[in-house]
């Protein structure tokens, strides 16, 4: 009897242990994992995943989507987020998240990084800039070889010049922040009337949409089309590392650009985790690694040498981000609705 006591003992203590055991392995699973929705170039996302992991142990877990499919997916993903943060595309996007309610607020303690907390980060803490670039059109510089007398364009009104009709290659507003940047900064040069009127005019001169923003650069240089308006460091990706025969020039009238964003997602899963990443990211190490992965944004925090500060030294509008963000649902509906809908996308 005695010894069967002793074993009921040792079986009820085994019983109890057993939960603290699970939950401990569940907690250590959480603390190792992190899933984030990127919206930079591949190479980029990649490079960040493989920094991350090396110097946290942490396990990156990412999709590549373009700005306009991420804030899909979170809308879709509202009730059961599947990420933990989101790095990367035009905080027009993250504005827009923020007002539908999927971001969480943060107080980093890297905030004191930046180089201008007023513009890089929203008041509430719901968002971080984390680059800067400027918007630019691409030439194929084959193209005008083989059209003697026709110049690369320099302002807006340039793109609706009967040599460029069909020949413009540019992303579908619904799916790029690329694409919704630069509707949103002819709508703010030119006012809202003129804006949708030269926007319409402009969306006939298309020869196709793409889904990627940073695709045109590529699909010009490969002489699909003559002129791609594309963010400019994502053009000196293409001249540099592959090559291509791109002119760059930017709009005399000015030209919009983005500031790059970053958020934790309501809802997210490892917290704690995330927060690392956030941190990371606005630290000038984080910053310091765009050029070893050919990107080539302006960094947003101190204590980061600029790869091209030529990209920045253009004439820039003075670009309403909160209006930006605010209308953008208005304003893709409206495009996709009454000029081009987002179908056959490249």
């Amino acid at each position: 009897m005695k010894r069967m006591g002793w074993f009921v003992v040792l079986l009820l203590a085994m019983t109890l242990m057993v939960p603290v055991a699970f939950a401990t392995g569940v907690k250590e699973a959480e603390t190792k994992e992190l899933n984030v929705l990127m919206t930079p170039q591949e190479e980029w996302c990649q490079g960040m995943k493989q920094e991350f992991e090396k110097i946290t142990g942490i396990r990156v877990n990412y999709v590549r989507m373009s700005s306009g499919e991420s804030l899909a997916r979170l809308r879709a993903e509202k009730n059961n987020p599947q990420f933990d943060i989101w790095w990367g595309g035009p905080i027009d996007s993250f504005i827009a998240a923020k007002q539908e309610g999927l971001l969480e607020p943060y107080n980093s303690p890297n905030y004191a990084n930046l180089l201008d907390q007023k513009k890089y980060k929203d008041a509430e803490n719901y968002w971080v800039g984390i680059y800067v670039g400027s918007l630019g059109f691409c030439t194929n510089k084959n193209w005008l070889a083989a059209h003697p007398g026709v110049k690369a364009p320099t302002s807006w009104q340039d793109l609706l010049r009967p040599e460029f009709k069909g020949q413009i290659m540019v992303a579908h507003p619904s799916t790029s922040g690329t694409s919704y940047t630069a509707l949103a900064t002819i709508l703010q040069i030119m006012g809202e009337e003129k804006g949708w009127e030269y926007i319409k005019k402009y969306a006939a001169q298309v020869h196709s949409f793409t889904k990627s923003g940073a695709a045109p650069a590529k699909f010009v240089g490969q002489g699909e089309a003559a002129v791609g308006i594309v963010f400019s460091h994502d053009i000196v990706n293409e001249i540099e590392n592959n090559k291509l025969p791109l002119e760059m020039t930017f709009p005399s009238e000015g030209t919009g650009y983005e500031i790059g964003g970053m958020a934790l997602i309501k809802g997210g899963k490892n917290v704690a985790n995330a927060k690392k990443w956030f941190d990371w990211a606005i630290s000038p190490e984080g910053q310091a690694l765009g050029p070893k992965y050919k990107a080539y944004q302006a960094p947003t925090v101190k204590g980061v040498k600029l790869s091209h500060p030529e990209l920045l030294q253009v004439k820039l509008i003075d670009y309403n981000f909160d209006w930006a963000g605010k209308n953008k649902k208005a304003i893709v509906d409206k495009f996709t609705n009454e000029i081009a809908a987002a179908t056959k996308l490249k």
